[in-house]
């Protein structure tokens, strides 16, 4: 059962994250936090930022660490094949389709529409990270940290994979 669990899990957030990996973070945070509750809202974002330090596609990496946390290795690859498995299929099924309509005014509008919705949807997962961090270790903290990440990555234009080790190196000696 856990396996189909997994599987659902994962491939859900793969129908529906129309954008890839930054549209469908929110809803496997939805899925592994709010309707299987595998994670909380801190291991969650601690999970997404790991995940971000390390090269290739987001949702992969979760899924796999994820599938693994609960399920073995069989879960991590039942984690892994859940989130690819809606674009393998959708790929094969309508790449004609997709070369035919490439450029339809409908499908550049449809574009357009959707991009705000992967806005909300970061935006709301933000909050949440935010919130979650303000309870955990209080709002000075919060602040500075957001405040420094933010100053390194949009004025200095160090990646973020640096900034996010740097705060992991941060709340491991100073917050934990």
């Amino acid at each position: 059962m856990i396996y189909l669990d997994i599987f659902l899990a994962f491939f859900i957030p793969g129908i529906l994250g129309y954008g890839g990996g930054p549209a469908s973070i929110p809803l496997i945070e939805n899925e592994v936090v709010d309707r299987y509750g595998w994670l909380t809202v801190n291991e969650f974002s601690e999970v997404l930022a790991l995940g971000n330090t390390l090269p290739g596609p987001i949702a992969t990496k979760m899924a796999g660490y994820i599938g693994y946390a609960e399920g073995g290795v069989l879960g991590a690859v039942v984690g892994v094949f859940a989130t690819v498995a809606p674009s393998l299929i959708l790929m094969i099924a309508m790449l004609g389709l997709l070369m035919k309509y490439k450029e339809s005014p409908r499908v550049k509008r449809l574009t357009t529409f959707v991009r705000p919705v992967i806005a909300v949807l970061l935006g709301l997962m933000t909050y949440d990270f935010f919130f979650s961090s303000y309870e955990g270790v209080g709002v000075l903290q919060t602040v500075v940290i957001g405040a420094i990440s933010f100053i390194l990555m949009e004025k200095l234009k160090v990646h973020p994979a640096y900034v996010i080790a740097g705060a992991l190196v941060y709340g491991a000696a100073f917050l934990g």
